[in-house]
């Protein structure tokens, strides 16, 4: 998964947010380790913390 910028640009999440998103939420790929109501938990190939973000600001991450 990732994030898809358009779609987190004017939420909630992204005012409430110290800076911009970082590049690799975007980039991808992030894992779903659970889901809570609209609300998915990833972890991504980095050391970095699990985050929380909506489910219908996420898209799938393909290669290339």
């Amino acid at each position: 998964m990732r994030l898809n910028l358009k779609a987190y640009a004017n939420s909630l999440e992204a005012a409430a947010s110290v800076s911009a998103a970082p590049a690799y939420v975007v980039e991808g790929p992030g894992e779903i380790l659970a889901i809570k109501g609209e609300y998915a938990q990833l972890r991504w190939r980095r050391p970095v913390p699990d985050v929380w973000l909506r489910l219908d600001q996420l898209e799938p991450w393909s290669e290339g």
